[in-house]
Formats: structure tokens, sequence, C-alpha cells
């Protein structure tokens, strides 16, 4: 077994703002795993957009903090007591949690799990957190049926391009939106059976009638937030479902609740981590994506691998829409 330093590289942020906060630091403490976790060193580190958030203080979290949310990589110890899942030294696992952009991570156990052996080097960092947030979505958030007319805005991003591809695999029919041309054409090739770019699209609510005969989507899967969400409320159908799901245009203003009742329409704000909070949840949401991936030949789309050293520059990429799929850190 590889002997455990004291020290390790990582990414610190003492205080909240622009990518300047991002410290590359070569010694930090190497946590010890407590009761209920285990120690992974990490290979591969999952870039969320997400963790913009609490670079910039959107999502408050108390500092110093090591951002991430999701990594790879081989458990070297566990906690000296409490429930582990028959996990052990040597496992190649996939975790979520906290402080990922680190060599080594002490995590929950309860959000660790074996990564199956046909799954390639990188696959699971790459696909955990977003492939179950579209995944849990499709099935909970709204329970997507064959032949259903869905809209997926940001269809190129990295929950995208993964509602895409799910949603193709249960049979829906997608229109996806995106701002570029090189970005729906990717969208088209992972599922999107319409693309429209929004920029341009000068109807945009008369073009989704026209699509769907009229009717409107049975649900809007949106990451951007206030941009589109007048739009949502035009195409959706009646007995409809709008998801929002993140911010990267600033957050939905406040607005009459009065409004959904037009059409009847449903409207959440869901978080990946309240449909995966037991074990049995995570476990199952897990097996069933890494299912998707292996035997539907899901597309794990990677945009790069950048050195940790590199933090600043991933953040900038990916703040400036210059990405299409998923950003990976290796320490």
């Amino acid at each position: 077994m590889a002997s455990i330093p004291k020290t390790m590289k990582g990414v610190l942020i003492e205080k909240t703002g622009g990518v300047e906060v991002l410290q590359y630091k070569t010694d930090l403490p190497v946590p010890t795993p407590k009761e209920g976790e285990v120690l992974v060193k990490n290979d591969f580190i999952g870039i969320n957009y997400i963790d913009t958030y609490f670079r910039t203080g959107l999502y408050p979290a108390p500092k110093p903090e090591i951002l991430g949310r999701e990594a790879e990589g081989t458990i070297l110890s566990t906690g000296p007591s409490g429930n582990l899942y028959n996990l052990k030294p040597n496992d190649r696992v996939v975790w979520l949690g906290t402080s990922a952009y680190a060599e080594y991570s002490a995590v929950p156990a309860s959000k660790t799990v074996l990564i199956p052996s046909a799954l390639p080097a990188g696959i699971a960092a790459a696909s955990l957190l977003q492939g179950l947030t579209a995944l849990t979505m499709i099935r909970e958030s709204y329970h997507v049926q064959k032949g259903e007319w869905i809209l997926v805005h940001a269809a190129a991003g990295g929950v995208g391009l993964w509602l895409c591809q799910l949603l193709r695999a249960v049979g829906a029919r997608t229109i996806g939106t995106a701002s570029t041309a090189e970005k729906l054409e990717l969208a088209k090739a992972n599922g999107a059976e319409v693309v429209i770019n929004y920029k341009t699209e000068t109807d945009f609510v008369g073009r989704i009638k026209e699509i769907t005969g009229g009717d409107g989507v049975k649900a809007v899967f949106d990451s951007t937030g206030k941009d589109q969400f007048e739009n949502d409320l035009e195409v959706v159908a009646r007995k409809g479902t709008i998801v929002s799901f993140g911010n990267s245009s600033g957050a939905v203003p406040p607005f009459s609740i009065s409004r959904l009742t037009a059409k009847n329409i449903k409207l959440l704000r869901p978080g990946l981590f309240h449909y995966i909070a037991t074990r049995e949840e995570y476990e199952g949401y897990c097996a069933e994506l890494f299912d998707f991936i292996i035997k539907d030949k899901l597309n794990t789309r990677i945009h790069e691998t950048y050195p940790l050293a590199d933090i600043a520059r991933a953040h900038t990429d990916l703040e400036g829409r210059k990405t299409t799929g998923k950003l990976l850190l290796k320490p």
C-alpha cells in the first residue's frame, strides 16, 4: 500500500471573488478520514459550474475552502469506524462530496461507489455529477415518457449534453437550444432532434409551437435561469413542467405564483443531493447511469483535462462559455 504523505497539492480559496482568489498550494495538509469516511487519492477531478457559484459567493459557504464536488481515484485508507459500505483500500472509486480540488480528499463512504471495470479512466469523474443531475431530473423532476417533446436549454453544456443523450435513450423528442452553430451541431449529434439558436431566432415561442403542433413541450429543462424563464412559461404545454436548475444568465427574479394557473404549470427548482440522499437512492442512480454509459454507449465528452495548477484558466474558460462538455483536473 502506498504510504500517505503529510502534505499535498490543492487549490484553496480564502475569500470570494474572481479567478484571482483561486490559490494553488503545494503544502496543504492531507486530511485524515473520520468516522464513516474514506481517504481517496484523486486521479481525475470534475469541474462544475456550481464551483464558480461557491467561488463568487453566489452560494455562501464558510471560507477558507477547497472547491470541487466530485472525483475518482483509489481508496488509500478508511476511517476508524462507521458504515463503510464494504469499501476498502485499493478500491477504484468515484465520489461526491466537497474539497475535490486536491490530491487527496476525505469523503463520506455513503457517497462513494465502486467504478465498473468497463468504464475507462476519467469517465466516472466526468459523468457523475452532471450525469446524475440529468438522470434524476428525467426520472423524478418530470418523468419523461417515450415520444414526448422536451425542451433543453444550453443543450451543449455539461448537463445539457447528458439530457440530450438520456432523452434520446428513453425515446423522447428533444428540442435543444444553444448560442453558436458549433454547439447546435454538438447538441444534435448527442440526441437533440431539433436545434434552435436562441441568439438569432426572432420568434422563439412561435418556433416551439410550430415544432410541437401548437401544443408546446411537456417539460422544459432550463439551466440558464432568468434569460429564458419568460419563454419557458409561454412554450410549456398545458399541465407541463418547468424544471429550473441553474443560474448561468442570473437568478430567476421573483414572480407571481398565480401565473402558473393559466396552464396548470408545475415549476421545480431541484437539487441533485435531495434525490440521492439515501445510500439506496445514490447506489441505484449510479448503477443506472453507468449502465446507460456502457450499454447505450453514451458519449462522455471531455472538453479538456487541465493540470491542477491551471485552475484559474479552467474557471475562465468555463465562465466564458468557451467549453462544450466536461472539464477535468489532473492533480
